[in-house]
């Protein structure tokens, strides 16, 4: 914040009295001062909400008031969608399991 408000001209408790009136209105402002890329899960995913319905030129707007990249969006929105999605097993973790699969059925004709 002290960046911005000697980027600006704007006091810090300005700033900070901005971002309280914008969550009360259920904008989505970052939980820190930290880089978007330190939002919290939960304000991504809002973002992501907020966003879902808009198209380019609404996107790039929305973007361009937050300080955001349509990128960055579109990575968040590709995330919440893979975030239940079946997790993919690597070349090891495959040959692994194929070789227990193999044992287990020994162990059955054997049993």
């Amino acid at each position: 914040m002290a960046r911005i408000s000697e980027e600006l001209g704007i006091q810090v408790i300005t700033l900070y009295t901005w971002r309280k009136i914008w969550r009360l209105q259920a904008e989505v402002v970052p939980a820190s001062e930290k880089a978007h890329d330190g939002w919290s899960a939960a304000d991504k995913f809002t973002l992501v909400l907020e966003t879902a319905g808009f198209n380019a030129t609404e996107l790039s707007a929305y973007c361009r008031e937050r300080g955001l990249l349509s990128d960055q969006v579109s990575r968040w929105r590709q995330a919440a969608q893979d975030a239940n999605a079946k997790p993919v097993l690597s070349m090891a973790e495959q040959k692994e399991l194929e070789k227990r699969r193999g044992q287990d059925q020994c162990e059955i004709k054997v049993g």
